[in-house]
C-alpha cells in the first residue's frame, strides 16, 4: 500500500510541474452469434468458441484505455474490459503500467522502459484500443491464449536503433522483460486446448477447468482446484522475456521473441501449481499493393508441471500458427485467416490425455458506417481432434462453427 500511495504521489508531482494530457480511448463490441458447438471453454467445457452452442446475443467487449500523457516522455495507462452473456458478467482491469521514452540521441538510439501489469508484445492481431482485433472479430489460437494466460507483472527496457538517422529504411529494436506472476501459465492450454475467442482474462479473474478422469477421488490430480488463477506467483523466481523486431519503413515488421516464467514445476499452493512454461514466437506483417495485407505467426513450446515428489504429472509440448491476408477497399475490407495448431502429451498419468491437432479458417467481411462505426460479419470454422472429450462422453473428433454479427464502436 505504501508504494502504491508513493506512487500516486510523484504522478500528482509530476502533473503539477509538467504540462499533461489527458485520453480516453475504446470500444464497444455488440454480437449475435449463431454457433454449433459444446460448452464453451469460458464456462469449463471443450468446446472451441467463447460463445455457446445456439443463438446468442451479448456485449462481446466494453473495453477502455485512460492515458495521462506528459511532456517529459512519461505516460500512465490504465486499461480495463468487461463482457456479458447469458451465463456471466465480469468487469476489471486486464493491464495497467507507467511507460517512459527518451528522445533519440545524434545517432539515432532511443530508449524505452515500461513498468507494471502488461501484455508482452507478441500479437500482430490485437492492435486495437482495449487489445481489441483490427480485422477480425475473434483473435487466432495463438493470441486468444496469450489473451487467457500470459500477462506480465514486471518491468521492460527496450532499446531502438531508428533508421532515418542511419540513412537506413528500417528501425531495430531489442528488448527485455523481468516479470513475476505468471506461474500457472500453461494450465488452460493443457486441459481445454487452443481455442478461438475474444475473452480476455482479467488481472484478478479465475477460469474454469473441464471436468476429466485425472482430477477425480485417488488420482494424480485431484488436489486440483475447480478453477485456474493464471496470474498468481507461487515461487518468487522471475520470469523473463526477450524479443527483438525489425520495423520496415512502410512495408511491415519482422519478429521474434522468447519467454519462460522460470516457473517450479512442483510447487503448489491452494490447488494451483506452477507451470514451467516456456515458447518461442514468430511474427511477420507486411504491407502489399494492391491494399493487401499479409501477417503470420508461429508459437512453439513446452510445459510442466510435477507432483510435490518431482514426478511429471503434466508434460506437454504444443505449437500453433497462422496465416492471413486482408484486403482493404475504401470502407470495406476482407480478411481470411488459415490456422493449425496441435499438443502433444508427454507424460503417462492416466485420465489426462492432453493430445490434439486441429486446423481453422477464419472469413470476415467488415464495413466503416462512419468514422467510429464498424459493421462486421465473421465465419468460424474448427475440425480438432481432442482426446480429452472422452472423459465426458463427447466425440474425440469434431468439427464446430459459428456465425457472428457485430456492431463496433471506436471512441
Amino acid at each position: 500500500m505504501l508504494k502504491i500511495v508513493s506512487l500516486a504521489l510523484l504522478l500528482f508531482a509530476i502533473s503539477n510541474v509538467n504540462s499533461t494530457e489527458y485520453k480516453l480511448h475504446g470500444v464497444i463490441d455488440i454480437r449475435a452469434t449463431a454457433a454449433d458447438t459444446l460448452e464453451s471453454y469460458v464456462n469449463g467445457g471443450y468446446g472451441k468458441f467463447t460463445s455457446h452452442n445456439g443463438a446468442n446475443v451479448s456485449l462481446a467487449q466494453a473495453g477502455g484505455e485512460f492515458i495521462v500523457d506528459w511532456d517529459i516522455g512519461v505516460s500512465a495507462h490504465i486499461v480495463g474490459n468487461a463482457y456479458s452473456d447469458e451465463n456471466d458478467t465480469t468487469l476489471g482491469l486486464t493491464e495497467a503500467f507507467l511507460k517512459y521514452r527518451t528522445l533519440p540521441n545524434e545517432a539515432g538510439y532511443r530508449w524505452q522502459t515500461k513498468m507494471g501489469i502488461f501484455y508482452p508484445e507478441i500479437s500482430l492481431e490485437n492492435n486495437a484500443y482495449a487489445w481489441a482485433s483490427r480485422n477480425t472479430l475473434n483473435s487466432s489460437a495463438i493470441n486468444t491464449w496469450l489473451g487467457e494466460e500470459i500477462r506480465l507483472l514486471g518491468a521492460e527496457v527496450a532499446l531502438t536503433r531508428l533508421g532515418k538517422f542511419n540513412n537506413n529504411a528500417f528501425d531495430i529494436t531489442l528488448a527485455a522483460t523481468a516479470f513475476v506472476n505468471n506461474d500457472p501459465a500453461g494450465a488452460l492450454l493443457s486441459w481445454h486446448g487452443w481455442t478461438i475467442g475474444n475473452r480476455q482474462t482479467l488481472w484478478t479473474e479465475s477460469k474454469a477447468i473441464p471436468d476429466f478422469r485425472a482430477r477425480m477421488p485417488g488420482y494424480d490430480l485431484n488436489a486440483q482446484a475447480a478453477n485456474s488463477e493464471p496470474f498468481l506467483e507461487l515461487d518468487d523466481k522471475w520470469g523473463f522475456h526477450l524479443r527483438s523486431k525489425i520495423n520496415f519503413h512502410h512495408k511491415g515488421q519482422i519478429s521474434v521473441g522468447y519467454y519462460d516464467n522460470n516457473a517450479t514445476p512442483y510447487r503448489v499452493e491452494n490447488g494451483q501449481y506452477g507451470w514451467r512454461t516456456r515458447f518461442y514466437h514468430l511474427g511477420l506483417s507486411w504491407r502489399l499493393p494492391a491494399e493487401f495485407e499479409l501477417s503470420a505467426q508461429y508459437l512453439s513450446g513446452d510445459t510442466l508441471m510435477q507432483s510435490t515428489a518431482r514426478v511429471d504429472i503434466v508434460n506437454n509440448d504444443y505449437t500453433s500458427g497462422y496465416i492471413a491476408l486482408s484486403k482493404r477497399m475504401q470502407k470495406h475490407r476482407v480478411t481470411l485467416r488459415l490456422e493449425e495448431f496441435s499438443v502433444s502429451d508427454n507424460d503417462l498419468t492416466a485420465g489426462d490425455n492432453n493430445d490434439e491437432y486441429g486446423k481453422s479458417a477464419t472469413v470476415n467481411y467488415s464495413y466503416r458506417l462512419s468514422k467510429p462505426w464498424f459493421l462486421s460479419v465473421e465465419y468460424n470454422w474448427i475440425a480438432s481432434q481432442r482426446a480429452a472429450r472422452m472423459y465426458t462422453n463427447q466425440t474425440i473428433n469434431l468439427t464446430e462453427q459459428q456465425l457472428q454479427l457485430a456492431a463496433r464502436y471506436f471512441f
